[in-house]
């Protein structure tokens, strides 16, 4: 898992999974599954991106502001 859940308090988590644009890449759920988030009681979302193209960082950052 990404951390113990004691020290997140009510820390919201984003994470991007990058490289979309790339074979093999991992795709949101296979991220989610590697860092073990569905047992993590917080909030949290992977958001698929690619940076070089810009795509879907802007979702992301719209899905922080959301819950900020």
């Amino acid at each position: 898992t990404v951390s113990t859940q004691s020290t997140w308090g009510d820390a919201k988590l984003l994470v991007f999974a990058n490289k979309q644009d790339l074979p093999g890449a991992l795709s949101a759920a296979e991220v989610t599954d590697g860092l073990g988030l569905h047992g993590m009681r917080m909030v949290w979302h992977v958001q698929p991106c690619c940076a070089t193209t810009g795509d879907g960082l802007y979702e992301g950052l719209d899905w922080l502001k959301q819950v900020l």
